[in-house]
């Protein structure tokens, strides 16, 4: 199973009909929500509750991957968080007029794979839009 952590904005820009998702668990964070969203599973207030979900039982023996779909913010608490190791982006080759953005990351700690298995590393396109699908390993640093 996958456990996909989403802010509350990013949850409301979603169509109801693209739910559900085989194999994943929804959270929602939201500290201002008091009832679990429609289609979520679970409802925190914070990043790291959310996480902490993932190593509990009896999630913690089902939960293989943890995505982190945004908003800004999210994206934010989780390039901090220890567990965050792989960023699977979408370089959307295009301009939209849009309000939330990934946020910078230091590209020394995370690196650029050339390859990487499943991933195409060629440019695509889809309705015309051209975009490369890029992975980013965090580089642990050798204390030894």
């Amino acid at each position: 199973m996958n456990l996909l952590i989403w802010g509350r904005l990013c949850w409301n820009s979603h169509p109801g009909s693209m739910f559900p998702l085989p194999n994943c668990l929804h959270v929602v964070l939201s500290k201002t929500l008091s009832s679990v969203p429609d289609h979520a599973h679970f409802l925190r207030r914070d990043f790291e509750s959310a996480v902490d979900l993932a190593a509990e039982p009896p999630l913690a023996d089902i939960i293989e991957t943890i995505w982190i779909v945004g908003g800004t913010q999210v994206y934010e608490d989780a390039l901090k968080h220890p567990w965050c190791d792989l960023l699977y982006l979408t370089d959307v080759m295009a301009d939209f007029d849009c309000d939330v953005f990934f946020p910078e990351f230091d590209r020394q700690l995370f690196k650029l794979q050339e390859k990487f298995p499943d991933v195409p590393s060629e440019i695509q396109e889809e309705n015309g839009i051209k975009f490369k699908c890029q992975v980013f390993k965090k580089e642990i640093a050798d204390t030894m």
